[in-house]
């Protein structure tokens, strides 16, 4: 879900009701994950749109693990958040970090450039005080990191 174009609270909550009610209805999605809009190099980005703040995204996070308890993975977002806040995002309900990007369109072309390497994603996660996991898209575990 990407949030943050001047939608109220009362339309992000709808947005996870539908999701939530589509879960329940076909079980078909392995994770959700919230993204702030990136207004950089977009026809938003030249009007004074403000970028959703860290507070803003980590309280959609926690929301999200709360409300769509039906889903079990939850990303928190190193690609739109940065690396401090992705490992704040584990202890406000994510449960997934993502990967390492051989190549990330969409939000560079918005005018974000985050880049990680693998051990550091390791790090930050056992540094937060969990266990990294190397998992498939599936989320089966391939093996302990």
């Amino acid at each position: 879900m990407m949030f943050g174009v001047g939608e109220t609270f009362e339309q992000r909550i709808n947005h996870f009701e539908v999701v939530r009610r589509l879960q329940e209805e076909t079980g078909g999605f392995t994770a959700f994950i919230p993204w702030s809009f990136q207004p950089g190099n977009t026809a938003l980005g030249g009007r004074g749109w403000e970028e959703a703040t860290s507070v803003e995204y980590l309280k959609v996070l926690a929301i999200s693990r709360l409300y769509l308890d039906n889903i079990e993975n939850v990303q928190a977002s190193w690609v739109t958040q940065g690396l401090k806040v992705l490992e704040l995002g584990l202890h406000f309900g994510g449960n997934d970090v993502g990967s390492v990007m051989l190549e990330e369109n969409v939000v560079r072309a918005a005018g974000t450039s985050n880049c990680t390497t693998e051990e550091e994603l390791r790090r930050i996660i056992r540094d937060a005080g969990f266990k990294p996991v190397q998992r498939d898209t599936l989320y089966r575990t391939m093996f302990l990191n």
